[in-house]
């Protein structure tokens, strides 16, 4: 069985993968109001927005189902596995894409509950949670990410394979 990689190497592949998915997302926005003839960025937002969440899902659900690893992680040398060491079945792939939001859905919700739109709340609410999510590993199984003990799915280190 692998080592689970250091948590400061999970959040640099994590930090990454945000700086590669900037790129895809960009790329996918600009053939979508190509493809729509958007004039102005509030015309089609909503569609926008599935659109490029679709796009998402597809990009982790097949690198993920597809060897375990995603641009980042290639990079990073983390693997994404299922719990007993094997690669990821589809529905694992769903779900932790799905609990993954668990990284910034509870600080917007807050948010926008509160009504701090625009406001420097959200960073700081959103800069504390992201830390405590992510020194829960301290208290996880094999110190894993919350969403991935309830897929059944772990990071290991792909250094030592």
């Amino acid at each position: 069985m692998l080592p689970t990689p250091a948590l400061r190497r999970r959040l640099a592949a994590f930090v990454y993968e945000g700086v590669l998915l900037f790129g895809v997302v960009m790329v996918v926005g600009a053939v979508y109001g190509i493809a729509t003839n958007q004039r102005h960025a509030l015309q089609g937002r909503h569609g926008l927005m599935a659109v490029l969440f679709l796009s998402l899902s597809l990009y982790f659900l097949w690198f993920w189902t597809h060897g375990g690893q995603t641009l980042a992680m290639k990079t990073w040398r983390v693997r994404l596995v299922s719990s007993q060491g094997g690669p990821v079945a589809l529905w694992q792939a769903l779900a932790r894409f799905m609990l993954s939001w668990l990284w910034f859905v509870p600080p917007w919700l807050l948010a926008w509950l509160a009504n701090w739109h625009g406001s420097t709340y959200l960073s700081a609410i959103m800069g504390l949670w992201v830390a405590c999510y992510a020194l829960a590993t301290r208290i996880t199984p094999g110190q894993q990410f919350v969403h991935d003990v309830v897929c059944r799915t772990r990071l290991v280190d792909t250094r030592s394979a």
